[in-house]
């Protein structure tokens, strides 16, 4: 089956098993190397959005977990879904980033 075709019927499930969590992954990880897309243009230059990587980008919020992403000597915590963890960044990075305001995350 197509990794398409597993978003697809992942994304029809109330309830998720460790097999699907890695598949998200594999999604995850194809999403971040540029092998799939968002959205893509067409002939004429419009953009539409690809449905099934809508889905699996939703999926990460339904089978995530709430987790602490704080960090140990941070005063603010936070909190979000395992499946979105915050990606590492410096000022080489050249990303604005502001407290409460901004996170990147990995995908």
């Amino acid at each position: 089956m197509e990794l398409n075709e597993k978003i697809e019927a992942m994304f029809a499930k109330a309830e998720f098993t460790a097999a699907d969590r890695e598949v998200y992954e594999e999604f995850k990880l194809a999403l971040r190397r540029g092998e799939i897309r968002s959205a893509e243009k067409d002939a004429d230059g419009n953009w539409h959005a690809n449905a099934w990587v809508k889905q699996g980008i939703l999926l990460g919020f339904r089978m995530g977990k709430m987790v602490e992403m704080s960090q140990p000597t941070e005063t603010l915590r936070f909190f979000d879904k395992d499946t979105f963890p915050l990606r590492p960044m410096s000022l080489e990075d050249g990303v604005r980033i502001v407290i409460g305001g901004s996170a990147i995350r990995d995908g």
